[in-house]
């Protein structure tokens, strides 16, 4: 009996964990990329395994589940990673209130955190604004990789250990009866995933058009380190953080903060801005984030919310020289009606995965393993 055969459209993190799903599973794998390499959203974000921001049961298992398989990739190939965990910091009463009721909330669900005051803050981290501190909310669970060497070096493991196939520069333009199209060429297979991102919008048009799914846009930005060997310790981010991530729904206060934001803070909230600081291998501090919902963006970053960011930065961070070195955006789908991810069948046989909403570093490899052994004998 031979060996059933799969195709997945698309070399970014969701087609890499779909990937080696289907390997595991017995497949022939392929991947079809239209680069030569991957340069989508899969590295245009802070590279953080981000279990913190996900609420209990599902979303949080798999994001553990993520991280564990993150490591064993990570370690068969010698791809850096950091277990620095992150700090979420209070300058404000009401701040200090809502990270109570996470450490609450979250002990009793047994996470890994703690409360920390001003001076363990700033005793065992560096790079925190020591005034008006009140203290932080510490997690264990968070990973820092850097995207753009992992997301590179992850397709070299799936060959290696896997035997998955990769046909790069290649973009396909149609899919139907088992066949995939890219330009002259076809290609069959058994089972086919597409895990384009929000280049699935070229495949279907019109099923895009019909998904309760948007497009979000982010700009961030990379500046040098402080000095040689200078590390921050941990994943840092400010009070705004906690009006963003779903996790923090569970802390009963939390409506006031955000009314307080919505009043004082507007204009960040009008352009979906939260601030954090992941720190790579090579000291870089990787600095952002906005969020803008559309179908088409302008080609142009905004320097007005580039400085936003900044200014709010500077408010629970220190570093003597915030010296540049690189901006950029990504864009990455988003689901409107509060899903956590699309999964479409447009064909027999053909898949469609997709929307996972800024969370594929966090949730791709526990979510394509679930996926591929519910529906794949």
């Amino acid at each position: 009996m031979s060996q059933k055969t799969a195709i997945v459209v698309g070399a970014g993190i969701v087609g890499l964990a779909t990937a080696r799903a289907l390997s595991l599973k017995g497949y022939q794998v392929t991947v079809i990329e239209r680069n030569q390499k991957a340069i989508g959203a899969s590295i245009r974000n802070f590279g953080m395994v981000w279990p913190i921001g996900q609420p209990d049961g599902v979303l949080y298992k798999r994001a553990i589940r993520s991280k564990e398989i993150w490591k064993e990739i990570a370690d068969s190939i010698n791809i850096w990673y950091d277990e620095v965990g992150s700090l979420h910091l209070a300058y404000h009463d009401d701040e200090w209130e809502v990270l109570q009721e996470l450490h609450k909330q979250f002990s009793e669900n047994e996470r890994p955190v703690k409360l920390l005051g001003p001076n363990e803050i700033l005793t065992e981290f560096k790079g925190i604004n020591p005034s008006g501190l009140i203290g932080g909310l510490y997690s264990s669970t968070e990973t820092i990789i850097d995207p753009r060497e992992a997301i590179q070096k992850v397709p070299e493991y799936l060959k290696e250990y896997l035997g998955v196939s990769f046909i790069w520069n290649t973009t396909i333009t149609e899919i139907s009866n088992n066949q995939l199209k890219a330009g002259n060429q076809i290609f069959e297979a058994d089972i086919i995933f597409v895990c384009s991102g929000s280049d699935f919008e070229t495949l279907y048009p019109e099923l895009f058009a019909d998904q309760p799914i948007t497009k979000c846009k982010l700009q961030m930005m990379r500046f040098a380190p402080e000095q040689k060997d200078w590390r921050i310790g941990t994943s840092i981010c400010g009070g705004l953080s906690l009006i963003h991530y779903q996790s923090f729904k569970a802390a009963a206060s939390l409506f006031k903060l955000k009314s307080r934001y919505n009043a004082e803070m507007g204009v960040y909230l009008d352009n979906g801005i939260h601030v954090m600081v992941s720190q790579n291998q090579l000291g870089e501090l990787t600095v952002g984030d906005t969020h803008e919902y559309a179908n088409t963006f302008e080609p142009f970053d905004k320097a007005n919310l580039n400085e936003l960011v900044l200014n709010y930065l500077k408010s629970f961070a220190i570093i003597s020289d915030w010296n540049l070195i690189q901006s950029w955006h990504g864009i990455y789908p988003k689901m409107t009606n509060s899903a956590t991810e699309l999964l479409l069948y447009p064909a027999p046989n053909v898949y469609i995965l997709n929307g996972l909403g800024g969370n594929g570093m966090t949730l791709s490899f526990g979510l394509a393993e679930e996926t591929v052994n519910s529906m794949v004998s």
